[in-house]
């Protein structure tokens, strides 16, 4: 069954909500707020897909409020029809190159309300499906690189503001070029298909991010992980990738497909420049490699250890063997 989308209603009238909600009611979610404030906070909380917001309200008004939901990083893309009664033009455009898709003007029409709401609702269906496209990996289905730079960038942030850690997984399936000589490139497509279901599973809370990196590199964002949690779920990665048992004559390793992988944890920091988690995960895994791979190594680096992190990864990788 499909998710029902989630409506937000804001009026200073609790009649006109009453009346918005009772045409909507049966298709939607609906939530509500009655005065700017309270609709920025319900915005938030409740993520909702659309907002039939009111123009003329006490103290901010709607076109401070769809000023600040576009100003808002996770908010700008929430689709905005305003509500109104007035008729100048004028008005009307002001809304519009604030950023809202849409006029309902009052009294409103039950189907022109229906019909409106349901055809925004479908554009931004689309959308979120072509922008859900754009930053997934087409093998695997995990996020690509793009996904991966961008919620390491928002998470940092986030975190920054608690001072709370972030920790990275780096892994890289070994001798990978060895096994697509030996078995061809569709065994070697189904073997990063089956190592990134893997990872998949074991990387399974809502916050978390498995993402292809490239070629046979994958790497894991781990919001609020502590160093040693974040070593446990690379070891889990580690053995049950081992415990697929993909036969890999080529190895040196095994007689099957391995990984190595690196870890690197930190407190974020405003500041701290978050490509420097890659670069300190991507240095450990070049240390696992050179010990020999299907290996985990992990370090805890403090502000000014991560800031040096291009450093670490020049020594790492004149450590690296092979491919």
């Amino acid at each position: 069954m499909n998710q029902r989308s989630v409506v937000l209603i804001v009026d200073d009238e609790v009649s006109n909500i009453e009346i918005l909600s009772a045409i909507l009611e049966d298709d939607y979610e609906i939530c509500f707020a009655t005065s700017g404030e309270e609709a920025l906070a319900v915005a938030r909380s409740a993520s909702p897909d659309l907002v039939l917001l009111d123009v003329l309200m006490p103290g901010m008004d709607g076109y401070e409020v769809c000023s600040r939901l576009k100003a808002d990083p996770v908010l700008a893309d929430l689709p905005v029809i305003f509500t109104t009664a007035l008729g100048e033009q004028a008005a009307e455009l002001r809304g519009l190159e604030l950023g809202a898709i849409d006029y309902l003007h009052k009294p409103v029409s039950p189907v022109i309300v229906q019909a409106r709401v349901r055809n925004h609702l479908e554009m931004k269906r689309m959308r979120d499906e072509l922008a859900q496209l754009a930053v997934t990996d087409a093998l695997t289905g995990l996020g690509n690189r793009r996904r991966l730079e961008t919620t390491l960038v928002r998470e940092a942030a986030r975190l920054a503001l608690d001072a709370a850690e972030l920790s990275v997984i780096i892994l890289d399936i070994d001798f990978f070029k060895r096994f697509n000589d030996s078995y061809g490139h569709s065994a070697g497509d189904r073997c990063i298909a089956m190592v990134a279901a893997t990872l998949n599973r074991a990387v399974h809370r809502a916050s978390d991010l498995a993402a292809r990196f490239g070629g046979e590199e994958f790497a894991c964002i781990l919001p609020g992980t502590s160093h040693h949690e974040a070593m446990e779920v690379a070891r889990t990665i580690r053995d049950r990738v081992r415990g697929l048992g993909i036969p890999h004559s080529g190895s040196e390793t095994a007689p099957f497909v391995t990984v190595s992988l690196g870890v690197a944890t930190a407190t974020c920091f405003p500041g701290l420049d978050p490509a420097n988690w890659i670069k300190a995960a991507d240095a450990q895994l070049y240390l696992a490699k050179a010990a020999g791979r299907n290996a985990v190594f992990g370090r805890v680096f403090d502000e000014r250890s991560l800031r040096g992190a291009d450093g670490m990864l020049d020594a790492a990788d004149a450590l690296r063997v092979g491919d």
